[in-house]
């Protein structure tokens, strides 16, 4: 599979798919979701077929394809993935069909919001997958519009608001990134992330930055803190690290549930899967300059973000605030790892903890948080839209299976032991309590509030009492049993037995430790 491309047809292939939909009528309306969903099927058996020929064992880039685009501003088509680009792809490819298979009621332009659908899923597959920040960024902006029209034409009572705020955040942030890398191009005349990565390694980045940019007055090292500060903000925003969260509460909120399961599940990864592949790399020294500020803002994010959540009555608000807190933890790893040296016994060891954590947390969280969303989409629409968690009681004794099935996806979320979230979290905390002890010790409150947000949640929607408004409330059907379950067997499976997925990002995160070291 390595000798044809691959990646290039996975990409297309939604957008593609998109532009099918686009020329069929509203009121084919079975044939419009059939397509959607038969398309993120093909992408997912690609993805599959990716997989299987993966070597974990290689170091590098495979299924690379490179192409001179526009030699002259050095522009190329370069794509690639390593482990970690691959596990960003499955977890795409897992999570949309997941998403329209859930489905949406409020889909009066079945066709457009299918395309947007696919447009984003596409979007997100290139951005996972270029290596080449000119067409890189293209992809990161095809991502945001979709997002965008999804919120404001099928969202709540306050889209417009939602839509807007989203869009102003996301536009500063994708100003902040373009203007950073416009500064490193004019500075070393290239847009690749691989060269990039090898001037930052060997202490070449800055250097240069000041003559070559011709700003009187600010040294090189200054512009590099300059241009890092700029690119963190962009990927900031898109996580997000508090306190450039405030769009996300309510985004979530008045988001179509399908389309918070995508929010969640895979465009918040964009900004920590840019910190991995881009600032720990290519800004060894600028992470290291501002590793305390950065990891103290980890910790506002986990613990503010748990009490957030707690103080929450609304399901919606309740899991987006949670978002916050569980991409938190990731943050945390990356910090911790680009503080340099420090911390107590091995540092390799520490920090290779730490990173398999945060990327095997990245692939936990889309597909756990995803799947909730998706059960509080399956009880709107069994309530005409209820979400406000007072208002119920008692469900387990008139839906079984549904308190079962999101039990185990809150359990997963809560960090039960045997769940897939319990190894991501295991992981960061054994990694960042060996770099940076105090940052572990301070981030434990978090964990704490989560549990009991979680079981609360848990006993007063699902436990005591059933509330008598609900004695006609309707069990999973046969087809959402279906739907869900695969979900949560995968949960199962990694949470039993994390190897199969970490032995796949195992080698790239070891040459991140390596090539970052101090």
């Amino acid at each position: 599979m390595n000798g044809w491309p691959v990646l290039t047809l996975l990409t297309l292939t939604p957008v593609v798919g998109g532009l099918l939909l686009l020329g069929l009528g509203n009121e084919q309306k079975r044939l419009v979701k059939g397509v959607a969903l038969g398309v993120s099927l093909v992408a997912l058996v690609l993805v599959g077929g990716v997989w299987a020929a993966f070597d974990p064992g290689m170091a590098g880039l495979q299924f690379v394809e490179r192409r001179a685009w526009v030699p002259g501003l050095g522009v190329e088509y370069f794509v690639g993935v390593d482990g970690l680009g691959l596990v960003m792809v499955l977890l795409t490819a897992v999570v949309v069909p997941l998403s329209l298979l859930i489905g949406c009621e409020r889909d009066g332009q079945s066709g457009l919001y299918h395309a947007l659908v696919l447009f984003l899923q596409g979007g997100l597959f290139g951005v996972f997958t270029a290596l080449n920040f000119f067409h890189w960024f293209l992809y990161w902006e095809l991502s945001l519009v979709p997002a965008f029209f999804l919120i404001r034409l099928w969202g709540g009572s306050e889209r417009r608001a939602a839509a807007t705020q989203y869009l102003v955040y996301a536009l500063a942030g994708s100003v902040a990134l373009l203007l950073g890398f416009l500064a490193l191009y004019q500075g070393h005349g290239t847009f690749d992330f691989m060269r990039l990565r090898e001037l930052g390694q060997s202490g070449q980045l800055v250097g240069p930055l000041s003559e070559r940019l011709g700003w009187e007055g600010w040294g090189g090292e200054q512009l590099g803190r300059l241009i890092f500060a700029g690119i963190l903000l962009g990927f900031a925003v898109k996580v997000p690290l508090m306190p450039f969260h405030s769009w996300l509460p309510l985004g979530y909120a008045e988001a179509p549930t399908p389309v918070t399961m995508l929010l969640t599940g895979l465009m918040s990864k964009m900004g920590l899967y840019g910190m991995l592949r881009i600032l720990l790399p290519v800004f060894p020294g600028e992470m290291r300059w501002l590793a305390t500020p950065l990891l103290v803002l980890a910790l506002v994010t986990i613990v503010f973000s748990a009490a957030a959540a707690y103080a929450q009555t609304d399901l919606k608000r309740m899991f987006a605030y949670s978002s916050i807190n569980h991409l938190g933890y990731c943050l945390l790893a990356i910090f911790a790892v680009g503080g340099g040296a420090g911390g107590v016994g091995d540092r390799a060891s520490n920090a290779a903890a730490a990173l398999n954590g945060a990327v095997l947390q990245m692939f936990n969280h889309g597909l756990t948080a995803a799947t909730l969303f998706g059960f509080i989409h399956l009880i709107e629409r069994r309530t005409g839209g209820m979400r406000e968690i007072p208002a119920f009681g008692g469900l387990r004794a008139v839906a079984p299976v549904l308190t079962g099935l999101m039990g185990v996806a809150l359990f997963s979320s809560l960090g039960l032991p045997g769940l897939n979230n319990f190894v991501g979290e295991f992981l960061i905390f054994k990694g960042t309590f060996g770099l940076v002890p105090w940052a572990a010790v301070l981030a434990l409150p978090g964990l704490m509030i989560t549990a009991v947000f979680i079981l609360s949640m848990l006993q007063s929607v699902f436990n005591g009492p059933l509330n008598e408004r609900w004695r006609g409330f309707r069990d999973l059907t046969v087809r959402e049993r279906a739907i869900v379950a695969p979900a949560v067997a995968l949960m199962l499976a990694v949470g039993i037995y994390p190897d199969w997925l970490v032995r796949v990002f195992n080698r790239t995160v070891m040459g991140l430790i390596a090539g970052g070291a101090p």
